[in-house]
């Protein structure tokens, strides 16, 4: 297991700078290449829900699996800014241009692009649970034209560490947006994995991102410690949720790292770099290998890859020693 500590958050916009550098570059790069050689070059169209850095990241991570398999293609960029008919819209799009794979992020993205196609394959990423979202059949056998690797997180010991790092807390705030599925079900997991604990624990739900602010300061006095799982519009709104956090002393453990760096003190992580290069690897296979996604269980990451993340930073603002996570 890895320990890594920040003192420090790098906003997603680098990232996906970065990204749109390096897509551009792929795109043309590919086209030329099939031209010369002859060779076939796939048309590949990306659904991105909206930009936060963990989303980033597994775009990048399925670029670059894709760069790493040396073949040739084109590839379509499109990010939904989280708005669930925006999906739809380029869902549309991406089936009506006829590309030769789709690969979505998160789930919205996901549900999205199922039900704009049966026939194209599709793959995803930062989706927690692809059969109890309705996806597919059986995540050890999807069944039909979509698989993809899953962010499903260690939520049984993400509360652990809030009690290690927490031992006063005995009131836990769940900060969640009802819009997302997987985000009811990993808070589920939580508030059993509280009541095992003996913690108390209370809901605190935001229906869209306008409303994160007033819900956040809402929690402030009414709870020791909050807690929020890989959620993406609380993750969009984790560099929000910090201020507040730091002006009204209410630490959070979070469900990955970068949300962590924006609002948390700490957690145990994925990486989801590493998931976005599990997908492209998966997405080759579909197209030089003629795998088929019905077949391909959903992966994810194995217990030793997951790292402890501390935020230095926040825990030093609210007076936390994280020192204990060394031992």
């Amino acid at each position: 297991m890895k320990s890594i500590s920040r003192r420090s958050f790098v906003a997603a916009g680098a990232g996906t700078v970065a990204l749109g550098l390096a897509a551009c570059g792929n795109s043309g790069s590919s086209a030329t290449t099939a031209a010369a050689d002859g060779e076939k070059s796939y048309k590949i169209g990306v659904l991105q829900l909206t930009q936060h850095a963990a989303l980033d990241a597994a775009n990048e991570g399925f670029v670059a699996a894709l760069d790493a398999s040396g073949i040739n293609y084109t590839i379509d960029q499109q990010n939904a800014n989280n708005d669930q008919s925006a999906c739809s819209t380029i869902a549309s799009k991406l089936v009506g241009d006829n590309d030769d794979l789709i690969y979505v992020i998160a789930t919205p993205a996901a549900q999205a692009v199922a039900a704009a196609t049966t026939e194209i394959p599709i793959v995803g990423c930062a989706i927690t649970d692809y059969a109890a979202s309705g996806l597919v059949a059986d995540n050890e056998k999807p069944g039909g034209n979509l698989t993809g690797t899953s962010d499903m997180n260690p939520v049984d010991d993400q509360i652990a560490m809030l009690q290690k790092v927490l031992p006063e807390a005995k009131h836990v705030g769940m900060l969640y947006c009802t819009a997302e599925s997987n985000s009811l079900l990993q808070i589920e997991m939580a508030e059993a994995a509280c009541d095992k604990a003996g913690l108390t624990h209370e809901r605190f739900t935001v229906s869209s991102s306008n409303e994160v602010q007033s819900v956040v300061e809402s929690m402030i006095g009414k709870v020791d410690a909050g807690y929020s799982p890989t959620d993406n519009t609380i993750a969009a709104a984790a560099a929000q949720v910090g201020q507040i956090c730091k002006e009204g002393k209410l630490p959070f453990v979070t469900g990955e790292e970068n949300m962590c760096m924006g609002m948390g003190i700490c957690t145990l992580s994925i990486d989801y770099t590493e998931l976005g290069k599990m997908a492209g690897e998966m997405a080759v296979k579909i197209l030089t290998e003629g795998a088929d996604p019905a077949d391909m269980a959903i992966e994810s990451e194995s217990g030793d890859q997951l790292k402890v993340i501390k935020n230095e930073e926040m825990a030093e603002a609210l007076g936390i020693d994280l020192s204990v996570l060394d031992a």
